[in-house]
Parts: C-alpha cells; structure tokens; sequence
C-alpha cells in the first residue's frame, strides 16, 4: 500500500514537472524538446502527457506540438484571485500613504497579467482592469519582472511576443531593455517613464522568493509622481513586497 501511494505521489510530480518545463517554453514544446530538458523516460513522459490531454490540462497542436491546455485557466485564474487577495491589505496600505494607485501583477504565458488593484482617491487617476494582459517590456510591473530572469530568458519572451512601442517612449529594442534591466536589477526597482501612456510614470518592484514571478506598483500622472515621490514610494513598496512574500511563503 505504502509503494502504491509512493508511487503516486511521484506520478503527481513528474506531472508537474513537465507542466512547468511547457510553460517554461512559452506553453508549447514538442515531445523531443521534453525529453530533452527532463530524466524521464518518454515512454513515460508520452503517458503523461497522454493523460493531461485527455483531462483537458494538455493540447496537442496540428503541428503535433504539445500546449498548455485550456482547464488550466480556471486554475489559474483561481490562484490569481487567491494570491490578490492576499495582497490587497498591502496595496490599500500603499494608496493610504502615498494617493496613487496601486497594482499586483504576476508574469504568466510571456506576458503580464493584472491581479490586484487598489484605485487612488484622486479623480485624475491611474486605472488598469484586473484580469488585463499587458506586454512586459513597457509597464513597470513588466520590466520588474524581466529583471529577475537571465538575459537569454528575457531575450525568448521578447522573441514570442515583440516590442510594441505605444508611447514614443517606449523601449523599442532589445539592447534598450537590457540595458534598463541591469540598471533595474542594480537599483532594485523599475519605472515606467510613459512607456505604457503618456503622462503617467510608474514605480515597480518584484516581490522577493514569490512562487511565481510577481511585482507590485504604484503608478500616476507624472505631475504628482515626481523623485520626490519617488524617494517616499520606493522604501514603501520595497516594505509591502516584503509582508507579501512572508505571507506567501508563511505555509
């Protein structure tokens, strides 16, 4: 009995295993690409993968690659509103003492998703709908994340997804948002300069040892979101990252 339940908790890794090795390629790979990047056996990869399909977690494509599959969503979308939840005391905090918006984002399929917002009491405002897809080279939640990941990474979400420039701001090469990233992973925060709108800036940071990349913002016109605001938001966000991320990892 205890080698049946053995085994079934190692089934329910390995399943795991190539759940995450799939979004780690961007959500499709091909069964060589899986055998490649794990010590499976691909008879039993093969199973697996099988199996998911059948479930609804995996697709298989036209072109025989394997995607993730469409039940994930619901699980996701789950996970979002969990850790949003968690995350919206400290987030309230930040728009109490600063009077900007405030937002949680995490990274998922290459590009950013809105989780979290607390709106600024103030009628001229910041706004981004929670659910929003956004691209991660010109948000400030984006480009937080980005600078947690290798250039090579980087340089692959950037490849699938492009650069779009919305603002005549924004970044529009691939040098230029290296360059920023080691300037962000320096300083230890990122900032949107009305690289997603004009007339709003925005301030970022990653949440520390997250169990998926997450960051959090404060973001307003750029008449009142100014260095001195700056000097007062960036110690705050790095505090409220830091409740976050206890409380994320507190089980």
């Amino acid at each position: 009995m205890a080698a049946k339940a053995n085994g079934g908790v190692q089934s329910v890794e390995r399943v795991f295993e190539l759940l995450e090795l799939i979004t780690d390629a961007g959500g499709d790979v091909t069964l060589s690409e899986l055998s490649g990047s794990t010590d499976l056996p691909l008879p039993t990869i093969h199973r697996l993968l099988r199996t998911l399909v059948s479930l609804g977690y995996i697709r298989q494509l036209p072109n025989r690659r394997y995607a993730l599959g469409p039940r994930l969503i619901r699980l996701g979308e789950g996970a979002n509103r969990q850790l949003g939840a968690l995350a919206r005391p400290q987030l309230k905090t930040l728009v109490d003492r600063l009077g900007e918006t405030a937002n949680m984002a995490v990274l998922e399929s290459d590009m950013v998703i809105y989780i979290a917002q607390v709106p600024s009491p103030h009628s001229m405002r910041m706004f981004t709908e929670v659910g929003r897809r956004a691209h991660t080279h010109d948000t400030g939640v984006g480009k937080a994340l980005l600078a947690q990941l290798d250039n090579d990474t980087v340089r692959g979400i950037i490849a699938r997804q492009g650069m779009p420039t919305p603002t005549p701001k924004s970044l529009g090469t691939i040098e230029e948002l290296l360059a920023d990233l080691e300037v962000i992973r320096q300083r230890g925060y990122s900032i949107d300069e009305e690289e997603q709108e004009l007339g709003v800036r925005c301030f970022a940071m990653a949440v520390p040892q997250a169990p998926t990349p997450t960051a959090i913002s404060v973001s307003g016109p750029v008449t009142r979101v100014d260095q001195a605001f700056a000097d007062r938001a960036v110690p705050m966000l790095e505090a409220a990252a830091a409740v976050i991320s206890a409380e994320m990892n507190s089980n």
